[in-house]
């Protein structure tokens, strides 16, 4: 029996994928199905880091309603083509065949039971089975054209991504170089750097003559300055059904108020829909019409005080400690006086506030806790079918680099699964 394990791996693959996020595994184990030979290159020392805390470690993996009004970007069609051959349910089945605990919560999303770990295990193994090779602490030196003969377009150069032990040893980075057919950049956007974000995949798009839109951080927490955000400091950890909304968008959602802003899963939906700027207007009584109660009351019970009707008559009761504070801020000179001596005008006023309160953040926590990246490659200059790049043949992009950005409740994940799905079909 001769010994393989002096023999250098082979340098050359049909398909290279850059990435070994939700949508670069997803394209692998969908090309290896059809016997491609699939190279799965990524930066990290671990494949999946944010399949692994999405979802507070229980994976949002994906929604049991999945319509394209769901995702957001320059082209609201590109993404139906995808979406429409590969459904949620596909995956769905993928995770049952997998023997995977699950439930439902609100809005059709759809988490693991035990561990968003049980996910990066299915994707892994699959890979396995199809002969997908994955290798980390990959660094991407310099990706190539080449005049293409026996199915070979491009030519990669990668080093190893050296730990400190490596440097502390004053070890040289060994490199290697790859070809391939096809390449597929899968390198998600900048969220959470500390996962290890970098734009690589929008510097790649840039060497190929493609088009960036603008990004930003998205499906993430509101900062306010000034004296909105002392009073919103001043009530972390209250939370509360509301509906947030701008001039394009509303959502009916808890809000969260934290030590940095407003966070929940109302204001990271407003988020995707946000510029800097721009005010939003947050309903904190989104069952009562306030100015109809107090000048109601202000007839049927005079005698009463503002905070008493809203504590009693609402609905859904503010919570103590927020209603105190808004009493502070809106009105603090008339807490203590009678319906009867408060003018209509004033009434409606604060009616109108409590259910339109107008709020302008000075910003967002950015990409350091942002869920995703908006923006990124543009769409028109990829196949809406096939990911495949209009302007580089055997160029692919999957996943969260293009310029498509879904809502918060697994829709990203969809996303990920069905243009790793479309692309890996025809790599």
């Amino acid at each position: 029996m001769s010994n393989h394990h002096n023999t250098p791996p082979p340098t050359h693959y049909d398909v290279i994928i850059i990435g070994a996020g939700a949508s670069g595994l997803y394209c692998a184990l969908t090309a290896g199905r059809r016997g491609r030979r699939v190279l799965v290159l990524d930066h990290a020392n671990k494949a999946g880091k944010k399949i692994l805390m999405s979802g507070g470690g229980r994976c949002n993996f994906t929604n049991y309603f999945v319509e394209p009004e769901h995702f957001i970007g320059t082209n609201p069609h590109f993404c139906k083509s995808a979406l429409s051959r590969y459904p949620s349910w596909e995956f769905i089945a993928m995770v049952e065949g997998h023997k995977i605990p699950y439930h439902e919560r609100e809005h059709g999303q759809l988490f693991c039971d035990d561990s968003a770990q049980d996910i990066l295990t299915m994707l892994l193994d699959e890979c396995r089975a199809v002969g997908v090779q994955v290798r980390l602490n990959t660094k991407i030196d310099s990706v190539n054209t080449v005049e293409p003969d026996n199915n070979t377009r491009f030519q990669l150069a990668t080093s190893k991504a050296l730990n400190k032990k490596d440097m502390a040893s004053g070890a040289k980075p060994s490199q290697v170089s790859y070809s391939c057919e096809s390449l597929v950049v899968a390198t998600g956007g900048l969220s959470i750097p500390t996962m290890g974000a970098s734009g690589l995949g929008y510097e790649l798009a840039q060497q190929f003559g493609h088009t960036l839109i603008a990004t930003d951080a998205s499906l993430v927490p509101f900062t306010f300055t000034d004296k909105t955000g002392e009073l919103i400091r001043s009530l972390a950890g209250i939370s509360l059904p509301v509906i947030a909304s701008n001039e394009r968008i509303s959502f009916k959602l808890p809000v969260l108020f934290t030590h940095r802003g407003l966070s929940g899963p109302a204001m990271l939906q407003l988020s995707n829909y946000w510029h800097t700027g721009e005010t939003i207007s947050i309903n904190l009584l989104p069952e009562t019409d306030v100015t109809a109660l107090l000048l109601a009351h202000k007839k049927s019970h005079p005698r009463q005080l503002i905070r008493t009707v809203l504590t009693e008559n609402t609905n859904s009761a503010l919570p103590k400690k927020l209603l105190a504070a808004l009493q502070t801020q809106l009105w603090d000179d008339i807490k203590d006086t009678e319906l009867a001596n408060i003018k209509d005008e004033r009434l409606l006023e604060l009616g109108t506030t409590l259910n339109g309160w107008q709020l302008k953040p000075s910003g967002t926590e950015g990409y350091r806790t942002a869920e995703v990246t908006r923006g990124g490659v543009k769409t028109d200059e990829v196949s809406s079918k096939t990911m495949q790049s209009k302007l580089q043949e055997g160029l692919y992009f999957v996943g969260e680099v293009l310029d498509v950005t879904g809502w918060l409740g697994g829709y990203n994940f969809q996303w990920a699964w069905a243009s790793g799905f479309v692309s890996g079909e025809v790599v």
